[in-house]
């Protein structure tokens, strides 16, 4: 099979991929959900004339003017309002978010005011009429659109969901996605290692990956390399009921990279297998019915740039929200070799000066070397066959963070 694009990878691997169907989840869990349906308000807000300030209401009549002497009638506190009138000449004491008493048109503000004592008081700063006086619907009315189909629920839009008075929202459902390891060479973090062992890694990093936009992530372990050990994670992911299944390693061509024959075996439908990229070269996808399989390279730092390209833009399209790789213009600090077949991903450090950015390449690439990829913040992209670049010269870079 030949080595596919990195563009016509993409393009295949989210060819039909639509939101999920929707679900109802109570507010406190919509968070950074994705809406199915708009909000709409329940009620207004603020559903009366609400003091914005702790002070006064009183009539503009008898405060348009200063000093303005009035008698306090009564006390408005948030959530009990006054029930009586105010007249010519009278106040009541209001703290915000209290109803506006009938009669009153102003709020003086408690730092305008003079206590005479026994219930009098002096306002000694002129003030306008309506002041400091949120207006029944200021904020929006019974029956208004709040919020459209295909938000994002942020805090702010929680919030705004919420004051309407709704307890639960619609959105769409986050996609499953099950994590299979592969390999007996593997053992979870903490163990005691063997000589011919070491640690499985990739999973911890492919789950963040997964989570980073609102997928549910299954990590179903480490399977031996057997047919059989495979093939029961694949039946637990089937089971769980996995949107797509991502297996760690097994995917190349070696005699004991079982999980193309398993998948198939099981019906997938391969799509493609192999991609013209560096790192992730023996990258696989393909379809079990409903599911997307995607198998990502066992070196490390293969497997996350792959989850980077292809994992986040197909879990991001399932739970209905917009992705765009962050790539932006930088220079190169360093001199890069012409390039051959397959679209090449170099990890480099980026940063800015006089202005500009500037990105500067590893010596070393290998594709086992996490600490490198941790300590990068960009990947410099340089296109199948690209002339050899001098220092200086411009070039892509898609950010990691």
């Amino acid at each position: 099979m030949a080595l596919v694009p990195v563009a016509e990878a993409l393009e295949r691997l989210l060819d039909g991929a639509t939101a999920l169907p929707g679900e109802s989840v109570p507010l406190a869990d919509a968070a950074d959900r994705v809406l199915t349906e708009p909000v709409v308000a329940l009620r207004t807000q603020p559903p009366f004339n609400a003091s914005a300030m702790d002070g006064y209401a009183a009539r503009f009549a008898d405060v348009g003017s200063v000093p303005a002497r009035l008698s306090v009638i009564g006390m408005a506190p948030a959530g009990r309002g006054f029930a009586g009138t105010v007249g010519e000449g009278e106040a009541v004491r209001i703290f915000t978010g209290a109803p506006v008493p009938e009669g009153a048109d102003t709020i003086v503000i408690q730092e305008n005011v003079r206590d005479l004592g026994g219930g009098q008081i002096e306002v000694t700063e002129p003030t306008s009429a309506g002041r400091n006086i949120r207006r029944a619907g200021l904020d929006f009315l019974h029956g208004d659109v709040l919020l459209e189909k295909g938000r994002l629920l942020d805090p702010a839009a929680l919030s705004l969901a919420a004051s309407a008075n709704h307890p639960s929202l619609t959105v769409v459902r986050r996609p499953l996605v099950a994590i299979i390891a592969t390999g007996d060479e593997l053992l979870p973090p903490g163990s005691e290692l063997g000589p011919d062992q070491i640690i499985s890694s990739n999973a911890y990093g492919v789950v963040a990956a997964a989570r980073s936009v609102g997928a549910r992530a299954l990590d179903l372990g480490i399977a031996a390399d057997r047919h059989d050990a495979i093939a029961a994670l694949v039946g637990k992911a089937v089971e769980a009921g996995a949107d797509v299944i991502v297996t760690l390693g097994g995917a190349s061509v070696g005699d004991h990279d079982l999980i193309h024959d398993v998948l198939t075996g099981q019906g997938m439908q391969l799509d493609f297998w192999k991609i013209a990229m560096r790192p992730g070269k023996p990258l696989m996808f393909g379809r079990l019915g409903n599911i997307r399989c995607i198998g990502l390279p066992g070196n490390p730092v293969a497997s996350l740039v792959c989850s980077q390209l292809f994992l986040k833009p197909l879990l991001a399209r399932l739970g209905g929200r917009s992705y765009r790789q962050d790539i932006r213009t930088a220079r190169l600090a360093a001199a890069m070799h012409a390039n051959d077949l397959r679209q090449d991903y170099v990890r480099a450090v980026v940063c800015e000066e006089a202005g500009q950015l500037v990105a500067t390449p590893f010596s070393v690439q290998d594709s086992s070397m996490l600490k490198m990829l941790a300590d990068a913040n960009g990947l410099i992209l340089r296109q199948p066959f690209a002339p050899t670049a001098e220092a200086g010269a411009e070039c892509s870079v898609l950010m990691l963070r």
